[in-house]
């Protein structure tokens, strides 16, 4: 066993992120190479004696142990009375691990000990703020690791630090809206750093069933296992006329991303992946020396190396973020995989196969366990028993048991509620965008819509009768109509997963049926929707063209908090998107969206006309009493950034 090998492990490998917080609730996400005791203690401003101080119960912390060095704790408090409103409030973890011979337990340390970066300079512990009404948030999506662009949520601690004692200028809560991980675009180091995790923490192994490798200990071993996984993935050459008929006769593997060299497979790659992307502390503990590789991928591998480290290096402070402002989150498809459920001819071409099967409910488990369960613990509920049941079974034998892990993914891949709602001022309302799809009865190979007949329907009721209302899609309501228009002339030539054609318009019923809720005499007086998805930032004023008064309409898209569309490629895009679709243009007639008038805001500082801004970063948008925005922004992620205007009169 190597030095680094015998070192002794942290307590807490990871964490504490600040989730779902009320006045009444707190939730926080942590992952302990033990079984840990633990204590809360909460201080009202800069009080010195907290004003709650208990060890939690087992009924507030839910502990899932997912390896033989690695415990994930969900802590959920519900404190004695409610928590005041705008004050800041400070809090502190005290962890005690049991001494190994079982006498006792050792002393308390707390986050200033065990995570000192955790606190803002000359604070003893991180704080948040609960506000009677989101006057300011942040948000944004794509955070891909070995992007060359700086990571956005540096940028975040920055807010908080610029904020200082002034809570109304600390964002509310930040909203991340897709794509918090690229499970299926991975980097060389960063599965390498990976694997050396899942084997120092001992995080469960697993039975692949109908791949090429038995389990998940011979994956990593495997000679394609770096940058070639892609002869490891499911393919559908068995089934010629299906090829035929979605690929065109290309033999195209079932996992559709072109970066799927190092596409993550196994359950312990995935919580390894999210330990690393959110946490400085796992970074010291792997191995970063290259395998085995080609002069081709070496060189590739060092490449990404330099963007890794970067990365690396801004994790404290992105962890920092984290840890002070509630954190809301929702997948999209890198989260699982390129293109996840865009039709319902790739539904069945992978859930038919049992090892992409696996993949993707690999990917769904770890998602609960990481991001969903932390929006909303309640939700979860019926299917915790058999998450702790699975994970019980692999501590036994260091491996999932394969005939409950299967149930389990069947589960979660007929699950209805990963979408939830913030009973905020305004109301929150989060979509689930991925798994309510609206199939294609023309052909399957078509896009599907992004929410079924009967999700929109139960969205229409969540938002009925509410003044105003923030809703939460990943991918645009309203994005840039050439972009659109391309993606569906790929989409007629039956070719929809070249350009990853997904827009809220490719799907004629479901584009109906929204734009039906938006012209409803009940629905709220003033719409703010946050997106992300694309890798680019805008925003657009949207108005009814035959009632101009209501609803307000804002579609305010901020991305990537880490990624950057092609630049050349965007600005030619956006010139000819102004040429062909600006409010006036007759051209919008021909579009589905064509009794709305959308009308975009240009960025400060850029030359007049151009509207889209593409640059990592985070959006942060301010709310005046009546949840209309008044402030809207891009925040590059190293410094900088934009103001989207107002449009001029005439526009």
């Amino acid at each position: 066993m190597s030095e680094q090998m015998k070192q002794p492990l942290p307590p807490v490998l990871a964490g504490p992120l600040l989730r779902h917080t009320t006045f009444n609730r707190l939730t926080f996400w942590l992952v302990g190479s033990c079984s840990l005791t633990l204590r809360l203690r909460l201080y009202q401003e800069a009080s010195g004696e907290p004003w709650l101080d208990r060890v939690l119960t087992e009924k507030e912390v839910t502990r899932i142990r997912i390896g033989t060095f690695a415990y994930l704790h969900l802590i959920d408090v519900e404190p004695d009375a409610d928590l005041p409103a705008n004050t800041r409030i400070g809090y502190d973890l005290g962890v005690s691990v049991a001494q190994a011979d079982g006498n006792g337990r050792d002393d308390e340390s707390w986050i200033a000990e065990w995570a000192p970066y955790l606190c803002l300079p000359g604070a003893s512990r991180p704080d948040f703020v609960i506000k009677e009404r989101v006057d300011r948030l942040a948000h944004g999506s794509c955070r891909r690791p070995h992007s060359s662009a700086a990571d956005g949520l540096v940028r975040v601690d920055e807010t908080v630090l610029e904020a200082g004692e002034d809570i109304t200028k600390r964002p509310a809560l930040m909203l991340m809206t897709g794509d918090q991980i690229y499970a299926d675009d991975v980097a060389g180091p960063m599965l390498r750093a990976i694997h050396s995790l899942v084997d120092h923490l001992g995080l469960y192994d697993e039975v692949l069933t109908g791949s090429s490798v038995s389990d998940s200990k011979a994956l990593r071993e495997h000679p394609d296992t770096y940058f070639h996984r892609e002869k490891l993935l499911p393919d559908i050459h068995s089934n010629e006329a299906l090829v035929e008929r979605f690929f065109g006769g290309v033999r195209k593997p079932v996992f559709t991303t072109a970066s799927a060299h190092n596409h993550l497979i196994s359950l312990n790659e995935v919580m390894a992946m999210y330990l690393l992307v959110w946490s400085p502390v796992c970074w010291p503990l792997v191995t970063m020396e290259p395998p085995a590789l080609s002069p081709d991928d070496e060189a590739a591998y060092r490449q990404q190396q330099v963007a890794i480290d970067e990365f690396v290096a801004g994790l404290p402070r992105a962890s920092r973020a984290l840890a002070h402002l509630p954190t809301y989150m929702i997948f999209d498809d890198h989260d699982v995989t390129d293109d996840w459920n865009l039709s319902a001819l790739w539904e069945a071409t992978t859930y038919e196969h049992p090892f992409s099967r696996r993949i993707v409910g690999n990917a769904l488990v770890a998602y609960l366990l990481c991001q969903g369960w932390g929006n909303n613990p309640d939700a979860f509920d019926d299917v915790m028993p058999a998450i702790r049941e699975l994970a019980t079974s692999a501590g036994r034998s260091g491996q999932y048991d394969p005939s409950l892990q299967e149930p389990l993914i069947d589960r979660l891949l007929e699950f209805g509620q990963w979408h939830y709602n913030l009973q905020t001022s305004p109301r929150i309302v989060v979509l689930d965008t991925r798994t309510h799809r609206w199939r294609s009865e023309l052909n399957r190979a078509r896009p599907s819509g992004l929410l079924d007949w009967e999700a929109l329907t139960e969205f229409q009721q969540e938002i009925m009768d509410e003044k105003a209302v923030i809703v939460v899609t990943p991918a645009p309501i309203f994005g840039v109509k050439l972009i659109e228009a391309i993606q569906g002339v790929f989409t007629f030539l039956g070719k929809p997963l070249v350009v990853d054609a997904e827009n809220w318009m490719a799907h004629r019923g479901a584009a109906s049926v929204l734009l039906n809720i938006f012209r409803h005499s009940r629905t709220p007086q003033t719409f703010v929707i946050l997106s992300g998805d694309v890798h680019y930032s805008f925003a657009y004023d949207v108005r009814l063209r035959h009632r101009p008064d209501r609803p307000a309409i804002w579609q305010i898209t901020s991305s990537g908090i880490k990624n950057e569309f092609p630049h050349t490629l965007l600005e030619w895009l956006d010139r000819i998107n102004r040429w062909l679709y600006a409010p006036w243009s007759p051209l919008n007639w021909f579009t589905k969206r064509r009794r709305m008038r959308i009308t975009p805001r240009e960025p400060e500082g850029r030359d007049a006309g151009e509207r889209l801004w593409n640059a990592a970063g985070i959006g942060m948008v301010e709310l005046d009493e009546n949840g209309v925005p008044t402030d809207i922004r891009q925040l590059n992620s190293q410094s900088g950034g934009t103001r989207f205007l107002k449009p001029r009169r005439g526009n």
